[in-house]
């Protein structure tokens, strides 16, 4: 039988993903998110060890050790934290606790698993094959076509990427905006494969490796879930039949894959007006005929210089990532796989920034009102998922973060920020989504 562990964490999206790594290894996992909830839990199931945010809603992560060390004396004890930072902390979790772990937020989740086991070692087991139904993949030999209404999409001029062993750039060109596909004669949607129907992804948990759930305003979450546990893995959304994946190596987004027909690299160009579109319809003929890719079609007649090819990659993943937060509904699903590091061309994104920019350009007003209430009053976090010296602000952004003190309604943080009222709703709704303001109880 394999061994209980208890986790407790109140992100909901950070619990999900420790859950999988924990049961993935050959654990069996009982999860809580508040302290209450845990003690209740432990008490009808008693775990082997117990991995304990410190800080949760309802008390003390060191006051819920205390409460199941009275039901467990003997109960392993691993703290994490995204607050109580500092050797001292971490001493005196050991001396009062003899606590066997204390890892700061963000920390690397394989050595928490490595603590557990040297406590409480896994039930050793052989992986499960994983069913059909379980897998998640985009078939980029599908090309579907959004249904509804597009929208242009803004993309900075500059770019940072990896690629070709130590190769590591940062590109700068003119800002882009990415249109929307026009319907036309080139566009040309290939159906499904018999026996291959593009169902959708049911919520709940997966297959080995695998944790779903449902898409609502909960991108950014899962983002920093990733971040915080420095995984590598991926994150596969979908909607209808649109499925796009993107790929994290040790916490940061890297790369991305959209079965889309406007997110394919010749259509993207076009979007960015970089050729027209019976450019790449010829290309993309002798393309099919030769067997051979379009860029190197579009790069053998000059349409395309070799050196702007990583550049445009480059803005087409992050125009496929960033297009992800547009989405209000759909699934997803959290798998931890390395096949990001097949790829020769990685983003270098920081994901507080990503979050930004994702919340600020493509978050409607509706969808900004709906999530903050000009009556809302904003305080400071107590525990930021990301420092602010990590996020890019503008001027009138950092003046304004000091004015939010838990007095002022967001109606009055509008008035004095002299900004139209999307711009001020998209930072701060920017700013909870990174955790680093909350709304006051």
């Amino acid at each position: 039988m394999a061994p209980r562990i208890l986790v407790v964490d109140d992100n909901q999206e950070l619990l999900s993903l420790l859950t999988q790594l924990f049961e993935d290894a050959g654990y069996e996992v009982t999860a809580a998110s508040r302290g209450r909830q845990a003690v209740d839990t432990a008490k009808n199931q008693p775990p082997a060890a117990a991995v304990i945010d410190i800080l949760l809603p309802d008390m003390m992560g060191y006051h819920l050790a205390d409460s199941l060390r009275k039901e467990q004396p003997q109960l392993p004890l691993i703290f994490i934290t995204g607050v109580f930072k500092g050797g001292k902390h971490a001493i005196e979790a050991r001396q009062k606790y003899a606590a066997a772990g204390y890892f700061e937020k963000p920390f690397e989740a394989q050595k928490l698993l490595e603590a557990v086991a040297k406590l409480v070692p896994p039930e050793k087991k052989a992986p499960p094959a994983a069913k059909s139904q379980d897998a998640f993949e985009v078939e980029l030999d599908i090309d579907v076509e959004e249904e509804g209404p597009q929208d242009a999409m803004e993309l900075t001029g500059r770019i940072k990427v990896t690629g070709g062993g130590n190769l590591s750039a940062e590109i700068r060109g003119a800002n882009l905006t990415a249109s929307p596909m026009q319907k036309g004669p080139v566009t040309v949607v290939r159906p499904p494969q018999p026996g291959r129907p593009p169902d959708p992804v049911p919520a709940g948990s997966g297959g080995p490796g695998q944790r779903r759930g449902e898409l609502r305003d909960n991108l950014p979450s899962l983002i920093t879930a990733f971040f915080l546990s420095r995984e590598t893995g991926e994150l596969g959304v979908q909607r209808g039949k649109v499925k796009k994946v993107v790929y994290f190596e040790h916490g940061t987004p890297v790369f991305a894959l959209s079965n889309l027909l406007s997110d394919r690299f010749g259509q993207f160009l076009v979007r960015v007006g970089k050729i027209r579109p019976e450019q790449l319809q010829d290309a993309t003929t002798v393309a099919t005929q030769t067997q051979r890719r379009t860029g190197d079609v579009l790069v053998e007649r000059g349409l395309l210089k070799d050196t702007e090819r990583l550049y445009y990659v480059g803005q087409q993943v992050k125009a496929i990532i960033y297009s992800l937060f547009s989405w209000e509904d759909g699934t997803y699903v959290m798998s931890f796989k390395e096949k990001a590091t097949a790829e020769s061309i990685k983003l270098d994104l920081h994901p507080a920034n990503l979050i930004v920019r994702g919340v600020k350009k493509l978050y409607k007003p509706e969808r900004l009102r709906r999530l903050l209430r000009p009556e809302d009053r904003l305080i400071p976090a107590v525990a930021p998922s990301y420092n602010l010296n990590e996020v890019e602000l503008e001027r009138w952004e950092a003046e304004l973060l000091p004015r939010i003190d838990g007095n002022r309604t967001v109606a009055e943080l509008l008035a004095y920020a002299n900004r139209p009222e999307q711009v001020v709703y998209g930072f701060l709704v920017a700013m909870i989504s990174l955790g680093i303001l909350d709304r006051r109880a």
